[in-house]
């Protein structure tokens, strides 16, 4: 049963901005995933991370700790959870929004990612198509798997011809 501190610190801890991302908080991420209450002053965190190795988590836990430690808890112990994994399914609506918004084409729906194995063992592109984010128009054109971070792809789109990161599914 979720007591109403935690709920509150949940809250908190949720609206931390992601490191990499400030336009999306953690909740909306879907990393946060749990909040204890363990004792007067004593708070746990679970944090998924968007991969494993993923070098933002250690920003994030410590984002996480000056928070709560501001908000009185004088002991707060964040924890990296690794299962369930953290998929891009995880990630609210809200999230997808505020991803398109500031430029970063959301992951498509939910559902299996075909891949296709031959030479290069690269994952074949989906039935649904990558929108862009500034013009909506569907052909885009994948100019490298990895953009900034590990977690983005960069793309082109062809119909306006301005390059935009897309957030990978996973």
């Amino acid at each position: 049963m979720v007591t109403v501190r935690e709920d509150e610190l949940r809250t908190l801890a949720g609206a931390v901005p992601d490191p990499e991302l400030p336009v999306i908080s953690l909740a909306e991420l879907g990393v946060l995933r749990d909040v204890r209450v363990t004792g007067p002053g004593r708070v746990e965190v679970d944090l998924t991370p968007t991969y494993t190795g993923c070098p933002a988590i250690e920003a994030m836990a410590a984002d996480v700790r000056r928070v709560l430690g501001e908000r009185g808890m004088a002991e707060v112990t964040v924890r990296t959870v690794l299962a369930p994994p953290w998929s891009t399914d995880d990630i609210s609506a809200e999230g997808r929004r505020k991803l398109a918004e500031y430029g970063i084409a959301p992951p498509r729906p939910a559902g299996p990612v075909p891949v296709a194995l031959g030479p290069t063992r690269r994952a074949a592109e989906p039935a649904e198509p990558v929108r862009c984010p500034h013009c909506g128009s569907a052909d885009t054109t994948l100019l490298s798997r990895f953009s900034a971070t590990a977690c983005k792809a960069l793309r082109r789109c062809e119909a306006c011809r301005e390059p935009f990161d897309h957030f990978k599914e996973l």
